[in-house]
């Protein structure tokens, strides 16, 4: 990595001359032809920068309240809240973003663990906060990556995923809070694994071994002798989500596609070895799933076009109930430790993150946070509608329809001028939610925004995710061409006034989407995204090839790198003749920034103007306030300049 960075940074300095570049620096920004900010621009987006949210973390034992993660300065922090409505009292106190937080179940130990890495390069450590003296203590090695921490039901230990045998693989290890002198390795197979749950007399431990979005397994290992079994053995690919120990020891809830294009929960007998499907109702992914104390209730969720609904499972009647919620997304499912609370977070267009419990003796919804908007309504914010698109092929004889997300400007005259956006992953999936930066676009500017979940995209079934794996990549492409056509057929909509935006492979989806459409569309902006697919998987970080190879192809085999350089916007970039924005993070652990660095220097050859910049402190994505602040006005002046006019 450090190799890289030295090339890069000569790269940077010393980068071929294709015309004057305006090269400056703005604190720990590398800035590359990107006009100062106007003020006037800056003003106007005030409003609609200063909006705060809050995500829930953990139950404090007793009655002394939740641990949150919001953001007061530049990055996420912990704070404490002592009761619904309560003021935020901020815990930690770095410069970089906290993880996550968990609770030690041993009230006693008043501790939680929580994970931090730094500028971004996704090596997280693991702490221990003793939440009764304020203070904190690093338990990790400070340089291997550590992830999945669980603990024991008696608070005594608690399960990790962590790589620092081997710097690749991620193996199982169990430790104390005493930190690194405690920690034993239980699993060394290599791979992607993680701790999942201890059995409730916490003699045994599922793990999971990650291998792709379509293929997981589940195991137990006994603590005591390290004997290993795998849970449901089979020979076809089944993808897993969350699994749970049930309290009476005799079986697992866990999600799983194994009898289904969806996920659905189901209840694996450990002495019957047969499985229920709890779910066969509904026809949707269950995204998350927690169970109570008592063991008597599962609460869960399903992802339903894009949308979460809440339910609440019997688990001796095996009667479902839907808990009516406003409509969005609702994740952080933790039940209090006494049973009687319910927490969650809810999140819509028009309502930030905030963390709610519901009384389940009551029915009653709690709400324990605020989080300020200052200067909007947000009831006023636009809600999008979703639509479905032709593409090239077909199913059962009918075509494809892909699905879309469609937010349309109120206040300005159509036909809009349109900002197509591509989600990353690329097995993840556009769902809408809280954002200011749309809503600018929306009421400030008069840009339509269209977010397609294109083939290859999680929530409408396994076979539509593997739709664009390997040889098939550039179908997503397609997808792409496919609504533009539909975009050109509609009156409200401006088809000479299309710009198109993703991040991580949505950025590799910008820029392939400029080598084969560059004369429809009027600009891109690409974050962190693969430009070659070759260098991308060479240079990855090492405990991701494997998983990456799965999904994009083994750049080691002949064919197959001929391919990958084939489809490659980087080969490609030749085609693009559309203006360019390009964000990276030098520290980026997922796309290096030398794909940002390639693709920069081969688009300028075109004469095509291209903004970049580049974040000293940061990895994939931005997570201080002061950075993603300036990109977001960089971005909305990138638009003004070359869309709207």
């Amino acid at each position: 990595m450090r190799k890289i960075i030295l090339v890069i940074m000569l790269f940077v300095f010393f980068s071929p001359n294709y015309g004057e570049i305006n090269r400056y620096r703005k604190d720990n920004l590398i800035i590359e032809d990107i006009p100062e900010i106007p003020n006037t621009l800056i003003e106007k987006l005030s409003p609609y920068q200063n909006a705060r949210s809050a995500s829930f973390l953990d139950w404090l034992p007793g009655d002394q309240g939740i641990l949150i993660s919001t953001l007061f300065g530049d990055v996420r922090q912990i704070h404490r809240v002592e009761m619904p409505k309560g003021t935020r009292q901020q815990l930690t106190y770095f410069t970089e973003p906290i993880g996550y937080g968990i609770v030690c179940p041993d009230s006693q130990k008043s501790i939680f663990l929580f994970t931090k890495d730094s500028a971004g390069n996704e090596v997280d450590q693991v702490y221990k906060y003793n939440y009764r003296t304020n203070r904190y203590y690093l338990l990790t090695d400070g340089k291997s990556k550590h992830r999945s921490l669980v603990w024991s039901h008696r608070g005594d230990k608690f399960a990790f995923a962590s790589t620092m045998r081997n710097d690749k693989d991620y193996d199982i290890y169990i430790g104390t809070a005493v930190g690194r002198k405690s920690f034993q390795l239980l699993i060394k197979k290599g791979g992607y694994w993680s701790a999942i749950d201890f059995s409730p007399d916490d003699q045994k431990l599922i793990v999971e071994e990650y291998v792709s979005a379509n293929e997981s397994h589940y195991y137990i290992v006994d603590l005591t002798t390290q004997h290993i079994n795998e849970i449901n053995p089979a020979e076809e690919k089944i993808s897993y989500g969350k699994a749970r120990w049930s309290k009476d020891n005799r079986g697992i809830y866990m999600i799983s596609d194994q009898f289904s294009e969806f996920k659905q929960l189901q209840y694996y007998g450990l002495y019957s070895k047969e499985i229920d499907v709890l779910t066969q109702s509904i026809p949707w992914d269950i995204k998350d799933f927690e169970l109570s104390p008592s063991g008597d209730t599962i609460v869960f969720t399903s992802n339903e076009d894009g949308f979460t609904s809440l339910y609440f499972l019997n688990t001796k009647t095996r009667k479902i109930t839907q808990v009516r919620l406003p409509r969005g997304q609702i994740y952080g499912l933790n039940f209090k430790p006494d049973g009687e609370q319910l927490a969650f977070v809810i999140n819509t267009p028009q309502l930030p993150s905030d963390v709610y419990s519901l009384n389940l003796k009551t029915n009653r919804l709690i709400r324990w946070t605020y989080s300020e908007i200052i200067g909007l309504d947000t009831t006023q914010f636009i809600q999008p509608h979703i639509f479905h698109y032709e593409v090239f092929d077909s199913v059962n004889g009918q075509p494809r329809m892909i699905p879309a997300f469609y937010y349309k400007p109120k206040e300005f005259q159509p036909p809009y001028p349109v900002l197509i956006m591509c989600h990353g992953g690329p097995a993840s999936q556009y769902i809408p939610y809280f954002s200011t930066t749309i809503q600018f676009y929306l009421n400030e500017m008069g840009i339509a925004y269209i977010a397609p979940n294109i083939r290859g995209s999680s929530g409408y079934g396994k076979r539509f995710m593997t739709l664009d794996d390997e040889y098939k990549r550039e179908d997503a492409i397609r997808d792409i061409g496919a609504l533009l056509e539909w975009i050109g057929k509609q009156p409200d909509l401006d088809a000479a006034r299309i710009a198109i935006t993703g991040g991580s492979y949505g950025g590799y989806m910008v820029l392939g989407a400029l080598s084969h459409y560059s004369d429809r569309l009027r600009c891109g902006i690409d974050k962190w995204g693969i430009s070659n697919f070759v260098t991308f998987l060479k240079n990855t970080g090492k405990y991701r090839q494997d998983l990456r190879r799965v999904e994009y192809g083994d750049e080691r085999i002949a064919e197959m790198r001929t391919f990958l350089n084939e489809i490659s916007p980087l080969t490609n970039a030749y085609k693009i003749t559309k203006p360019l924005f390009i964000v990276q993070g030098l520290n980026d652990p997922r796309v290096p920034v030398s794909e940002a660095e390639q693709i920069k220097e081969a688009v300028r050859q075109n004469g095509v103007n291209v903004w970049y910049l580049l974040a000293e402190d940061e990895g994939h994505g931005f997570g201080k306030k002061s950075n993603w602040l300036f990109s977001r006005q960089a971005e909305i002046l990138f638009l003004e300049k070359y869309l709207l006019q």
